[in-house]
């Protein structure tokens, strides 16, 4: 098993982790002892400790005050709550940016961005990254000892808000970066970015800078760009890994960990690249009212369960009820504060936590929920966090299972989202993230688990795996899903596929470009839809965004669905008759092409499944129902919508071994052992 939370001596093991972001600071000492005893009521077994703190533990370059969080952490230890203790380096006090603004970060428009909000430093800056590490190196030596230190948590929630900097310094870095992408030669970067096109020919490094803001009606390098984004991934998991170095250099064994955002449209990480740096894979999810809200959330838990490797994660925020950075921030429906935490349990976290304990009663975040609402513990928010609690006690057996791996998978690429939704592109429409989501929603509603993998996880074990808009492939991406086809799996990707290789060059001979051959089609020109405008399909479905006359080149390639030519698009008429999706077998094997978005894809994925026999581990009247999730062990059952579900009468006691004859409510989760016996009662 991967590394875990340091336990004090005799402390309860297996658990399940419960807690939240405890800022102390916020509050007069006396509600501390308060604090403790509602912890204690509430099940809280950890509190994340000091993320914005640096300003009040170095009020001053030359002055330490730790007084305070000395006495937080002894009060917690002595309350049996464990520490995960920030490096505190997220935000830097006054005194800092007001000595050295030059750590301040410059957006596109060559605009310093100036401090009042928080991250407010450069990833690059070498003046930001000395202070940081001397205060992360004062912290360890300071608490690295302490025994309510349970995990080191580093920064916060990095690259939200400063993801991208266009700074001299960050130019100056950005050059050095390319140096050791190109091996120091300049023509080969000047061929990767095709610097013919509009003189933009470099003869010096020095040149080069970040792709600013241009003229409008033009757009930057789209090389440039691509590249661009993968520097400003780095350079912050350049800054982790220093913080990281110094905690296990003097805190060898303690673990480490730091928050990820795999949530809705954060896309400026590329967090394949970044699990390997820490101990503990953990994240910050925050539900996005909207049709897709509950399969969204599934989809993200999943993905992070996927990036830990399949060992036990850490959710390390989400919101017990309303927001306060949304345009309307509505307040959680009764069973929604449980069947979210739940949710992410089934798919991995091993701890369910908060932002934060207490609501702030200033800040810019004094709107936002948490444990203990402005309305105190007399509240409903309160009495759910109590009951939730006592059901992630009572969950205690389920820590440190591994997720079941399905048969099926999603395939998730961080450069294909940023390549993908570049301007200059035949559509602006085109949204990566809906394209995986609505696959991945799909599987729910035929009740076939599918797992979301991140691009160049391991495909073997999966018979299906779906690859949509799988923009940017170069040549080994592409051999290995043909060698995924060729060993007998089941490849099924989708348009905007294939297009450009990791440079963002366009594949030439026709699309889906380095794609063509394993799928057995080509594509001359592609046919976006104007907004609103849709066409149908002869299975009775209905497609929106894209559309592409396909040509299959490959005689074996069997055409599965047809346009039809109706539709309110204009350009329906002219794909008449047309495939708008194929399947080319190739021995056991096969790879499939959808070449439109379909709205509903749910009987086109049954079909595809049945062809390579995959069928449901649900039974047909609970599919699209409920969502069904395994750990080992275990099996979780979520209730997609808000009507109870009648599990007796709809004939699933016998198809989930035992299953007791009661009803699931609307937004309700059971667990059951993989005996058949209930873990947790029938609470929303």
């Amino acid at each position: 098993m991967a590394r875990w939370l340091r336990r004090t001596p005799g402390a309860a093991h297996p658990r399940i982790e419960f807690g939240a972001d405890y800022n102390p600071e916020q509050w007069e000492p006396e509600v501390r002892a308060a604090d403790i005893a509602l912890m204690r009521e509430a099940g809280v077994t950890v509190a994340t400790v000091g993320v914005f703190s640096w300003a009040r533990l170095q009020p001053a370059p030359d002055r330490w005050e730790f007084g305070w969080l000395d006495e937080v952490l002894d009060l917690l230890h002595d309350g049996g709550i464990a520490v995960d203790l920030a490096t505190a380096t997220a935000s830097p006090p006054p005194w800092l940016h007001h000595r050295h603004p030059e750590i301040l970060p410059v957006d596109a428009d060559g605009r310093t961005l100036g401090p009042g909000g928080r991250q407010h430093w450069r990833p690059t800056s070498p003046v930001f990254r000395r202070h940081a590490l001397e205060l992360v190196r004062t912290m360890a030596g300071r608490y690295g000892e302490h025994p309510a230190l349970a995990a080191w948590h580093v920064s916060n929630e990095l690259g939200c808000h400063n993801a991208e900097d266009h700074s001299p310094g960050a130019e100056a870095a950005f050059r050095d970066w390319l140096r050791e992408r190109y091996g120091g030669d300049l023509d080969a970067l000047n061929r990767a970015w095709g610097t013919s096109f509009w003189s933009q020919y470099h003869g010096d490094w020095d040149e080069i800078r970040t792709p600013r803001r241009v003229p409008p009606g033009t757009h930057p390098n789209p090389g440039q760009r691509l590249d661009f984004d993968r520097f400003c991934s780095d350079a912050l998991r350049e800054h982790l890994r220093a913080e990281v170095a110094v905690l296990r250099e003097l805190t060898p064994d303690v673990p480490v960990t730091t928050n990820f955002m795999v949530m809705n449209e954060t896309k400026g990480m590329d967090y394949a690249s970044w699990a390997a740096e820490i101990d503990i894979v953990a994240t910050d999810h925050y539900v996005v009212p909207g049709p897709q809200a509950r399969d969204e959330l599934s989809f993200s838990a999943n993905l992070t369960g996927n990036l830990a490797g399949g060992e036990p994660w850490w959710l390390m925020e989400h919101s017990t009820s309303a927001v306060n950075w949304q345009a309307v921030n509505r307040p959680k429906r009764a069973g929604e504060t449980h069947r979210d935490a739940l949710t992410h349990l089934a798919h991995g976290a091993d701890a369910i936590c908060y932002f934060q304990w207490r609501q702030s009663a200033a800040g810019a975040e004094k709107f936002h929920s948490a444990m203990v609402p402005h309305a105190g513990p007399d509240s409903r928010t309160f009495r759910d966090v109590v009951a939730l609690g006592q059901r992630l006690h009572d969950l205690a057996a389920v820590a440190g299972s591994r997720r079941v791996p399905a048969r099926a998978a999603v395939l998730f690429d961080w450069p294909s989202w940023w390549a993908a939704e570049q301007p200059f592109t035949p559509s602006d429409q085109v949204r990566y993230r809906d394209e995986a989501l609505g696959w991945y929603r799909a599987f729910l509603d035929v009740g076939v688990r599918a797992d979301v993998i991140p691009a160049g996880a391991d495909l073997a074990g999966y018979e299906v795996v779906v690859a949509p808009m799988l923009h940017v492939v170069g040549p080994d991406r592409a051999a290995e899903l043909a060698a995924f086809v060729d060993a007998g799996g089941h490849l099924i990707t989708t348009w905007w596929s294939g297009i450009v290789d990791e440079h963002a060059h366009a594949v030439l001979g026709g699309h889906p470009g380095a794609l063509r051959e394993l799928l057995g089609v080509r594509v001359e020109e592609f046919a976006p839809l104007e907004p609103g405008g849709t066409v149908t399909l002869d299975d009775g479905s209905v497609a929106d965004v894209w559309t592409e006359p396909v040509d299959l080149v490959d005689p074996s390639v069997e055409v599965l669905v047809r346009y039809t030519g109706e539709g309110s698009a204009a350009a329906a008429a002219d794909l008449t008759g047309l495939p708008a999706v194929t399947r080319r077998p190739v021995g056991t094997g096969s790879a499939s092409y959808v070449s439109t978005r379909i709205a509903g894809r749910g009987p086109l994925l049954r079909r595809l499944l049945d062809a390579a026999g995959v069928v449901p581990e649900l039974p047909g009247e609970l599919a699209g129902r409920v969502e069904l999730v395994r750990r080992d062990g275990y099996r979780f059952l979520v209730n997609r919508g808000d009507a109870p579900v009648d599990l007796a009468s709809l004939g699933a006691v016998d198809a989930l071994a035992g299953l007791p004859s009661e009803v699931l409510p609307g937004r309700g989760v059971t667990v059951l052992a993989e005996d058949g016996v209930s873990r947790a009662g029938r609470r929303g």
